[in-house]
């Protein structure tokens, strides 16, 4: 079986046919948590893959003033437009994750790395690590289901995620969540990933 290709116009199919299953409608809770810990609101924080990043308007909303949401498609980000209107417009980026280029203290993965092909799991750790300043830190969450051909969202186990991130980041945290929704209890792990020399 041949894998689709996961591009722009897949992505804003889903939009447009209103298949987004993975949309929240919400900050994710794990994540909030997170950011209500943060007290410097100057971090240069980046959220890739970020659909209609609920989380980067909550940032904006409590004080951040370096957030850049980028995604392929354009729908999630008009809606952002349209939902959060002050927020700065050069700080919406429509662009392929691999090619985006910058330095960030902090960077939120929420379900972007399950949506990628688990072909280019690889290439996106090389990237994050390109993308985060030292000690910068990949925060958010990966699915925790048996990894298959059938996606997105393509799965994982913990034991993977360890093996194959390990050696560019100190892996400060790799656990399961306790304040996942319900649909996804038991699901999702809570990463805090530290990128080393």
């Amino acid at each position: 079986m041949e894998i689709p290709k996961f591009d722009a116009l897949f992505w804003s199919s889903k939009y447009q046919e209103g298949q987004t299953g993975w949309d929240m409608g919400e900050v994710s809770p794990p994540i909030k948590n997170y950011i209500d810990q943060l007290t410097n609101k100057n971090l240069s924080i980046l959220i890739p893959g970020a659909g209609n990043a609920y989380e980067a308007a909550y940032l904006f909303e409590q004080g951040f003033t370096d957030v850049t949401v980028l995604d392929l498609a354009k729908e999630p980000l008009d809606n952002f437009k349209k939902r959060v209107p002050d927020f700065p417009e050069s700080n919406l980026v429509q662009q392929d994750f691999f090619n985006h280029e910058g330095q960030y203290d902090l960077i939120i993965e929420q379900t972007f790395f399950c949506a990628l092909d688990p072909s280019l799991r690889i290439s996106y750790i090389d990237k994050m690590k390109a993308l985060l300043k030292l000690k910068g830190k990949l925060v958010g969450l990966l699915f925790d289901f048996r990894l298959s051909n059938e996606g997105p969202p393509f799965g994982g186990d913990a034991d993977a995620y360890s093996l194959a991130f390990q050696k560019q980041f100190h892996l400060k945290t790799l656990t399961p969540c306790y304040n996942s929704i319900k649909p996804r209890d038991g699901k999702e792990l809570f990463i805090n990933f530290v990128k080393t020399n």
